[in-house]
């Protein structure tokens, strides 16, 4: 099998050649065969540590034409041109029977000219934790990047404390980032910011090209797609963590994991970066910080589009973005999009907030709910029951007099999942595959691939923590 390289191949001044900087005692532990089979990847790569040992030469045809791409980026706020793979290498693109050319991207490859004299290594933490969001993103419908495979290792990477390193491949249709436009245009290389925009359109957005400007056409997909992407977000109680115009992908997809959560208790400022101070990158924050950094990526484009087409692609935000979320959120509940479904759908996530309910799991027990039943046995999940029984009543009745009445549980189920990858799972899953236990990781991938079926309802992988407690993670890997 033959790779291709048009990203390397096109804008070949726009990265460096690295040859991948293998981990002692590196094990292929995780692969995703069915992304692997979609791709025509080959089984040999799966065989015998095919895979393995064509990153471990640096002479095969996977390791010699190894990639680091250059970009800069807002980080909390601030620019930063000092950015770029610093512990990534793009080592091709393979086909997908479905989705086009997906990028396949070595993580934790070791150092490149971007490292900024860091090590380029990822931790088994920080690997895994990702390798498991992606899938179980992807299995709930929301947009991002895969897991391809996961390799452990006996070498020791210093982060916060001595752990055990680890790579990963991941793929996605590109790693283009918001922060690669904001490099070429804030350092005035004005033709290679062309370039990228060229290749962008004619390999990633071809419909843009029909456009009297397909700059400014280009803006408005990516506008579109992150505020579609944030309303997804929002619906699932998803917070990415290190919203960094560096970490924003051009194609409306969930990229770069660190420090992410799903909410346990519905805290609505919730923050999980222990390095975010200020809150920056809270939950409720989301939205603003996304249109933050598409009036970021806007400012690269200003040279090519007017201030009109600018303002007109961003100002395309709110509206798309709320339409989602409304329509989004009113359909996990069995609700129209109106005013009433609207209102109520707004209640119910006050009440969950004001009486600290799990936000998942209220979600997925309102799906279960027997509307003929009033008062509903829903009640005693909320302290306060009286508030709950009136909010009961004008769901039920909204509910049974509306378009939705004839939606089923089982449709409701489709919605609202009963398993998402909780930190308090994903901590002890870290620990254990640490320790070279690796049985529970995959029975839980199995378990993120049907996160809707009900054999999960009882299973102590969609239990919440026993008791809740705040959460600190780090963005370092």
């Amino acid at each position: 099998m033959t790779l291709a390289r048009r990203y390397a191949d096109t804008l070949p001044d726009l990265v460096s050649q690295v040859v991948p900087q293998p981990l002692q005692g590196m094990r292929l532990r995780l692969v995703n065969q069915e992304l692997a089979d979609a791709l025509s990847l080959p089984q040999s790569w799966w065989q015998k540590d095919g895979l393995l040992a064509a990153l471990q030469d640096p002479n095969s045809a996977l390791s010699r034409n190894a990639v680091a791409q250059k970009y800069g980026g807002h980080q909390f706020g601030h620019w930063n041109p000092f950015l770029g793979d610093g512990r990534g290498l793009l080592l091709g693109e393979a086909q997908h029977a479905e989705h086009g050319w997906q990028d396949l991207h070595l993580k934790g490859a070791g150092q490149t000219p971007y490292s900024r004299h860091a090590d380029g290594r990822a931790v088994l933490r920080s690997t895994l934790r990702e390798y498991l969001g992606q899938e179980a993103l992807h299995h709930l419908g929301i947009p991002t990047s895969r897991s391809l495979c996961l390799f452990s290792s006996t070498d020791t990477v210093y982060r916060e404390q001595p752990e055990p390193g680890a790579m990963m491949i991941r793929t996605a249709p590109s790693h283009i980032r918001f922060g690669h436009f904001e490099y070429y245009f804030n350092t005035q290389n004005t033709d290679a910011l062309k370039r990228l925009v060229t290749f962008t359109l004619h390999n990633h957005f071809p419909e843009c090209l029909q456009a009297e400007n397909p700059w400014a056409a280009l803006l408005l997909a990516i506008t579109l797609r992150t505020a579609r992407l944030v309303a997804h977000w929002q619906v699932h109680g998803f917070v990415h963590g290190v919203m960094n115009t560096d970490n924003m992908s051009v194609h409306g997809i969930t990229f770069d994991y660190g420090p992410y959560a799903f909410m346990d208790t519905f805290t609505s400022s919730a923050v999980f970066n222990h390095s975010d101070h200020e809150g920056r990158y809270a939950f409720d924050r989301q939205p603003g910080i996304a249109l933050w950094n598409l009036n970021a990526l806007a400012h690269a484009f200003s040279d090519e589009c007017t201030i009109e087409e600018l303002r007109d692609a961003l100002s395309r935000f709110e509206p798309v973005f709320l339409e989602q979320y409304h329509r989004l959120m009113t359909d996990r509940m069995g609700l129209e999009t109106n005013d009433t479904g609207i209102r109520l759908m707004q209640d119910w996530l006050s009440m969950l907030a004001t009486q600290q309910r799990d936000y998942t799991g209220s979600f997925r027990l309102l799906a279960l709910a027997d509307l003929t039943l009033s008062p509903s046995p829903l009640r005693d999940h909320f302290p306060d029951r009286d508030t709950f029984d009136a909010w009961w009543e004008d769901y039920r009745n909204a509910r049974l007099h509306s378009e939705t009445a004839s939606i089923s549980q089982a449709s409701l189920r489709q919605k609202n999942p009963a398993i998402i990858p909780r930190t308090h799972q994903l901590s002890a899953l870290i620990s254990q595959a640490e320790a070279g236990e690796w049985s529970t990781v995959e029975e839980y991938i199995d378990a993120l691939a049907s996160p809707f079926d009900t054999r999960w309802d009882d299973h102590p992988f969609s239990r919440p923590p026993a008791t809740p407690a705040s959460v600190s993670l780090s963005c370092s890997s």
